[in-house]
């Protein structure tokens, strides 16, 4: 230390560095949002470490609100905000939901649509497409009758804008999510309507892109937004094929045909393989394993593998290192090797809608009666608890800043350890 300078000044320089770190350490391990569907990464993943594992009606239950109406819309988080949406048949009103994450109280509910609700299937709700959100505005996508709604809202309930892009046909209803890239709201709306993906403006809703997709079929599929193969692509599942495009322009990379005719679940991408992972619904459900790097029709050059084994319905899949978790609405749930298709075990855990997400590690899986299996992903199958929640639920969970959002049919549930209160 240089003469005349005094020591209590490099014990407070010293303290403000070591304070620093660990807020810096403590920011990282519980400071991520769930700014969407399936997370940050749109695959239903987070860094996020010592979650709770185990739980019931009460223990590790933060808190407990209910939700008006009745919605399948799994919960977004950015830092003290949660949002979801709900409908309310009585009034005919779609809603748009705020939540404070500290005690699950209700800050403010608003209108989107008010009028004659859709048709659709019986597993279904008129609300069951995720919100998206930057942190300053909150996204949403819903019918108004057959006409796709596209919203934007601020954090005080403002509404800043609303879009209808164009129409929506389905007797299944509608439940596609949108998802966020730079400045453009991206929104799937494959159907027996006017078909198309369309990318508005976060700022003002106008239409940046919008491309007409020739093979009308329903997809309820989120597109995937990640950065494969040395440039950003975005995986949308529709028109009767799986499809690569970028998202800065809407112009196609690649596709391949088929394998079927409709899709439901949202794709994943295993970065360690190089795989886009993808299953079709309907009428035949067949997994399949993708190299991104191709260009125009990849249907016989880039599919690595595919199977009937393990292909989903509804719920979306999960990628833990080298295997690939799917669950089906038929209760089975499937542990593949991602670079092969060969299935390592199968196990009926109760019939599911919802998607599993993967953090610290441990596969969370809810199924519909409100039961969370947690696994440990691995050749074998390894439960680590079975968590109730005491109620259905058929929307999926949301981890953000150490904590567990669950909706159920009538209540929303933070699961954290209760030292934490």
């Amino acid at each position: 230390m240089q003469p005349g300078k005094h020591p209590r000044n490099f014990l407070r320089l010293f303290k403000f560095f070591c304070v620093f770190a660990v807020f810096i350490s403590h920011s990282s391990l519980h400071g991520q949002n769930w700014p969407g569907w399936r997370g940050t990464n749109g695959d239903g993943t987070s860094p996020e470490t010592n979650l709770p594992v185990k739980w019931d009606s009460v223990t590790n239950v933060l808190w407990k609100s209910p939700v008006p109406g009745i919605g399948y819309s799994s919960p977004v988080v950015w830092n003290d905000r949660l949002f979801t949406l709900t409908a309310i048949k009585e009034t005919n009103e779609k809603l748009l939901l705020c939540y404070d994450v500290g005690n699950g109280k209700l800050l403010w509910q608003k209108t989107v649509v008010k009028g004659d609700f859709e048709t659709k299937h019986n597993d279904n709700s008129f609300a069951s497409g995720t919100p998206a959100t930057d942190g300053k505005r909150v996204y949403v996508s819903l019918l108004d009758g057959i006409n796709v709604v596209v919203a934007a809202f601020d954090y005080d309930g403002r509404q800043i804008w609303i879009q209808k892009p164009g129409t929506f046909l389905s007797p299944h209803g509608f439940s596609c999510s949108p998802v966020l890239f730079e400045d453009k709201v991206i929104v799937n709306c494959s159907s027996k309507g006017d078909s198309f993906l369309a990318a508005l403006s976060h700022l003002d809703g106008h239409i940046i892109w919008k491309i007409s997709l020739d093979k009308q079929s329903h997809s309820f599929s989120t597109p995937l937004i990640t950065q494969m193969s040395g440039k950003m692509q975005m995986i949308f599942c529709g028109n009767k094929e799986i499809a690569s495009y970028n998202p800065v322009d809407g112009s196609k990379y690649w596709f391949v045909n088929g394998p079927s005719e409709e899709f439901c679940s949202t794709p994943v991408y295993d970065a360690k393989l190089g795989l886009v992972l993808a299953s079709s619904a309907w009428p035949k459900r067949i997994l399949m394993a993708i190299k991104p790097d191709g260009q125009g029709d990849v249907s016989l050059s880039k599919v690595v593998w595919q199977s009937p084994k393990g292909a989903v319905y509804v719920p979306s899949p999960v990628c833990a290192d080298d295997f690939l978790i799917t669950t089906m609405a038929s209760g089975q749930v499937h542990c593949l090797d991602a670079a092969t298709g060969n299935v390592f075990w199968v196990e009926d855990l109760g019939k599911q809608y919802a998607s599993p997400v993967l953090a610290g590690g441990l596969v969370y899986i809810p199924n519909d009666e409100g039961m969370i299996t947690v696994i440990k992903p691995g050749k074998e199958f390894n439960a680590i608890a079975k968590n109730f929640i005491g109620e259905r639920m058929y929307a999926s969970p949301a981890v953000s800043n150490g904590k567990i959002y669950l909706r159920g049919f009538k209540y929303l549930y933070c699961i954290g350890s209760n030292y934490s209160k």
